[in-house]
Parts: structure tokens; sequence; C-alpha cells
């Protein structure tokens, strides 16, 4: 019986992990979008269309049922102050998308899942292995055998790219502390729902009207950001925060794939053994759920 239950525990984290990986792929191809878009449009503006979508998409599926469930929720709270972190992060990370390589905003903002795991024992009680811990920092060595960016200097964008990830990180952090409590497209309508209003007000004197392509490209955005949000959701459902939190590293790769194939930036030698190691971090933390025996 213990066997039984071990082995479901497993497949339920590794769920959570491929989850939570595919969730990352997803948000750095809305991350490449919202970079070529942000010569053209305002933040304000990319956020607008992007959560317009993702609450499309929604309704369509869920209907007035789901918008009635939503405003009832008990989670309503907790996902406003989570929307309000989540806002904060998307104006750092993305004003500081104009002055900064893609390959460059990603690395920065890794010191996101060291945020995570550190807060998940403060606020949700976690216990993380050292072998957990350990799996965390390799993966951010790799980012900086990747990327140096300590050769990039504090100036402004790079402390806006560290604040977002800092409100990221504990975004993250209360997510899976009510992640269980309602289900996922609840949590996608009162996300987006009060980013929606929030950024239509100052639409109402920063307006631009799009072209065709930026408006498709925007409407692109928002459904990369809408299924990467409900894929995050569900992984928060079936993993530990602390186990999934390396997973974000991945995105780096992708990072410097879409870098590559959009605007032609090269990755140096260095970027292939940090990208082979941030790998092994990840696979660390695979093995260690795979192989791990069930306390006494």
């Amino acid at each position: 019986m213990t066997d039984v239950v071990l082995t479901d525990t497993r497949e339920r984290v590794l769920a959570g992990i491929l989850l939570t990986s595919l969730a990352y792929l997803l948000f750095s191809l809305q991350d490449a979008s919202i970079k070529l878009l942000v010569t053209a449009a305002t933040v304000w503006q990319i956020l607008f269309f992007r959560s317009a979508t993702i609450l499309a998409g929604c309704l369509v599926t869920g209907g007035r049922q789901l918008l009635a469930d939503s405003l009832h929720s008990p989670i309503l709270k907790s996902m406003l102050l989570r929307s309000f972190l989540i806002l904060a992060a998307w104006l750092c990370y993305y004003t500081a998308a104009k002055d900064l390589q893609l390959a460059e905003l990603t690395t920065i903002y890794f010191a996101a899942p060291i945020i995570v795991t550190g807060l998940s024992i403060v606020i949700l009680g976690e216990k993380v292995p050292l072998l957990r811990w350990a799996a965390v920092l390799i993966g951010f060595g790799g980012v900086f055998v990747a990327c140096d960016p300590a050769s990039l200097g504090f100036s402004l964008p790079v402390l806006l790219v560290l604040a977002a990830a800092c409100f990221w990180g504990l975004s993250i952090v209360l997510l899976s502390k009510v992640a269980g409590q309602e289900r996922t497209t609840v949590q996608l309508v009162l996300n987006n729902g009060f980013f929606l209003v929030i950024a239509g007000i100052p639409l109402l004197w920063i307006w631009q009207t799009p072209g065709w392509q930026d408006f498709l490209l925007m409407i692109a955005v928002g459904a990369l950001g809408g299924l990467g949000q409900y894929f995050l959701f569900e992984g928060m459902k079936r993993a530990p925060i602390s186990i999934i939190a390396p997973f974000e590293y991945t995105a780096l790769l992708w990072a410097f794939a879409l870098g590559f194939l959009i605007w032609g930036d090269v990755p140096r030698d260095a970027v292939f053994v940090g990208a082979a190691i941030i790998v092994f971090a990840g696979l660390v933390i695979v093995a260690s759920e795979r192989f791990r025996k069930p306390a006494a």
C-alpha cells in the first residue's frame, strides 16, 4: 500500500515538473513576442490585450457560470494580492526589456527560483532537502557561467529585473499556497480580470492604435500567456514549490534559442557549458524524486 501511494506521489510530482517546464517554454515565447512589441506599444497596452485574450478564452469555455464562480471564490482576496505582485513584476521586467537583450533579461531574472525556494521554507513551511538546495544553486551557477550577469553592472534596467524577480518569487509562493483551493480556470479569470481593469485605466490617456501585425502579436501573447498560466497553476497543484522552482531555469535555454532565431544572437561557448549545468540541476531534482524512499 505504501509503495502504491509513493508511486502515485512520484507520478504527480513528475507531472508537475513536466507541466511547469512546458509553462516556462510558453512564457519564453511570450517574452520574445513582448520584446518585439515594446518598441511599438506600451507595457500597459500589451498587458491589456494579453489579459483580454485570456479572459475571452476562459469565458468561451466556462461561460457565465465561470464568471459567477470567480466573483464568489474564497481565494478572491489572495488572488488580488498576487495580481498586484505580478503587475509590479511585469512593469519592472518589460520596462527593462527595452534596454537589455532577451538572454540578459532571463539571466538576471533567475534570482527568482532561489527566492522561491527560500520563501517556501519561511511561508509554506516546506522542508527543502540539501540535495534540492544544491540543485537550485547549481542551476544558478549555470546561469552565471552562461551569461556572466555581473559584467552588466547595476544599471537601472538590471535593478528593475532584480525587483521583478523578487515580486515574481512572492507571487509564486502565494500561488502555491492557494492553488489547491480553487480550480485553475477560476484562478485565470481572477488574475487576468484584475489586469484588464488596471491596465485599461492608463489607456484612456496613452492609447495607440496598433497595426494589424502588432494586434495579432498581442493576441498571440495572450494565447501563450494563458496556456502558460494554466500549465503553471496545474503544475503547482501536483508538486511542492521548492521542487519545481529550479525548472524555471529551463527558460534560459529557450531564451538563448529564441534570441538566435529572432535577433541572430550567437551564444558564446560558455553558454553551452552553462546550459549543460542547468539541465544537470534539473535532472538532479527529477532523480531525487524518482528514487526517493518513503519516510519511516
